[in-house]
Order: structure tokens, then sequence, then C-alpha cells
């Protein structure tokens, strides 16, 4: 597996600056962002999908540096209530999904999204108990009437351009644990899958290693952040884990994204790097930096050297022991 980045973090770099500070750090892979939440600072669609040109002298300053790219994230909510920001969120969709196709990169990662609760809403709306009973009515009106028949369609249209969507598990929207990601994959295609960051799984109280087993199985992996999560059982008992504190209310809050190894011991780190490999993932772990208390210098570098000391870069030895 290569070492790569989701190059949001050096958003404030140049295109051509990022990809060198990519290189220095010894890391192999880029993930760019093309719109939505992560924004375009590295990727200008329009120009791109208009001159082959133009594509040729990208994807030439990347490989130049012995970079690829591992996706590009157009992490949005294309069913929200909001026409405008589901407007946007699908456009960009389609937009990165075939620009992806024609430079060859093999995974688009986005949002599934979240609906609001009923037609005519005007905010989103995620249902996180089955009682009262109404809640349990707006999930199974959510998944029926907008998710399923957004993603078949999205589904098909990727696996027509020869491209793998990468569904972040992210609480918040829908498909936010292994349970759900599979339910939707059963209903739509193969082309549907995660992009699997732990962080959001481990403050739901998911085992990452658990999950990697799960989806692996089903070959539902196609993508890989790599972002810690630091649990305060304190503030736990005061908040519950589904904390709306601000993230930057790192005393009290129930959890925080951490750097790599600064929630979870390298142990972990390698028991899940470890059951990647054994579940057949073999493309990038990307490394994602949201950290409250360490600069995106400091938390980027401990990261790569957190990762360098666990990754898994060749392929195993033929077996001559047995």
């Amino acid at each position: 597996m290569k070492l790569g980045v989701f190059t949001v973090l050096f958003s404030d770099m140049a295109f051509e600056d990022m990809l060198d500070h990519v290189q220095n750090a010894g890391l192999k892979a880029v993930e760019i962002g093309t719109g939505g939440y992560p924004g375009n600072a590295h990727c200008g669609v329009d120009e791109l999908l208009a001159s082959e040109e133009k594509r040729e002298e990208y994807l030439e300053k990347v490989h130049a540096r012995g970079l690829t790219i591992s996706a590009f994230s157009c992490h949005g909510n294309p069913l929200s209530p909001d026409e405008d920001f589901a407007k946007e969120s699908h456009e960009i969709f389609v937009k990165t999904v075939k620009l992806a196709q024609l430079l060859n990169v093999p995974v688009v990662n986005t949002f599934s999204g979240t609906p609001g609760g009923a037609e005519g809403d005007k905010t989103p709306n995620w249902p996180v108990t089955p009682w009262p009973g109404e809640y349990s009515d707006v999930l199974e009106w959510q998944w029926k009437e907008k998710l399923i028949p957004y993603w078949k369609e999205q589904g098909k249209f990727a696996e027509n351009h020869g491209v793998k969507i990468g569904l972040e598990l992210h609480a918040g929207f829908l498909v936010h644990t292994p349970y759900t990601m599979l339910k939707l994959r059963e209903e739509t295609c193969e082309a549907v899958g995660a992009n699997l960051d732990p962080s959001h799984l481990w403050w739901q109280g998911i085992d990452p290693v658990a999950a990697i087993k799960i989806l692996g199985r089903a070959g539902a992996i196609h993508h890989f952040h790599a972002k810690d999560t630091y649990i305060d059982q304190e503030n736990v008992d005061m908040y519950g884990l589904t904390d709306m504190q601000p993230y930057g209310e790192v005393q009290t809050r129930a959890w925080s994204f951490r750097s790599v190894g600064y929630g979870h011991g390298i142990q972990e780190w390698s028991n899940i790097i470890s059951a990647l490999r054994t579940f057949g993932y073999d493309h990038v772990i990307s490394i994602e930096h949201e950290d409250p208390i360490m600069s995106i210098s400091e938390g980027f570098n401990q990261a790569v050297k957190n990762l360098k000391a666990v990754n898994i870069e060749e392929p195993p030895a033929d077996m001559w022991w047995a």
C-alpha cells in the first residue's frame, strides 16, 4: 500500500508547491479536492474537462514527482432539501467522475447525503433512534424515495465511466456504518463502496479492524483515510457520544479528531494496516488532518512518521516456511 495525503491540508499552497511538499515528505500519492466541502484549490475541473492539453500538463506535474492521484474528492450533500446545494453537489460529482475517467483516477470520494424528513422540508433530517415511530418512518422514506434511487443512478453512471465511488462513513449522513454501506451497496451496484475513515468509526463505538473485515470481505473498501480520534470518557459521561459542542471545545468534548497515533497507539494502527492487507485492500492510505491542538505541519509530519513505521508496502513473500 502507498502512503498519500488529502491535499486540502495544503490549500494555501500553489499546486506545484504542494506536490513538491508531498514528494519531500516521502509520500507516493495525492487525493485532490474538486469541489464541495473540500474546495478545489488544486483542481480546476472545468478547465481540465475542456482541454486534453491541460489534462496532460496536470498529470505530468504529478507523475514527474513520482506521485499518483489516489482519488478525487467532492464531498457534498446531493440529497439536501436545499435545492441549490443539492444541485451544486450533484453537478460537481458528475463532472468529477468524468474527469476521473479521463485522468485514470480510480475513485471519487463523497458523502451519501441526507435529505429532509419529508417533501417540502428546508433542512436535512438525520434520524438516530427508532422511537417515537415517526423517526423510523422518516428513515424508511429517506432510503426508499431519496437515497436508493439517487445512488442507483449515480452508481451506474460511475460504473459506465470505469470509476469507483468512495462514500465516507460519516455521521450526519445516511451511510455512516458498515451496515448502512452494505445495505446501500446491495440496493445499487459494486461501484458504490466506502472511503473508510476510522476516526468516524471510533466515536460511534465501532472497531475499525472489525469494520475492515466486514467491508473487506464484500470488496467494498475503495479508499482509506488515515485520521485518529481521542475519546475522553469523563466527557462522554457528561455529553454522550453525540456531543454537539463545537470541535474547538477540546477540554470538554467527548471526543476529538487527532493526528494518527494521538488517539490510538501504534499497535492499533498496525492492526488496521494488517487488516487492510489481509482483507484485500491494496490502494492508498490517505492522511487527513483535522487535529484541533496541532499545527497542520506538525500533525502531518507526525502522521507520516507513524504510518511509515507500520505501513506494508511490498507484496507478501511466498510461504517458504510452509
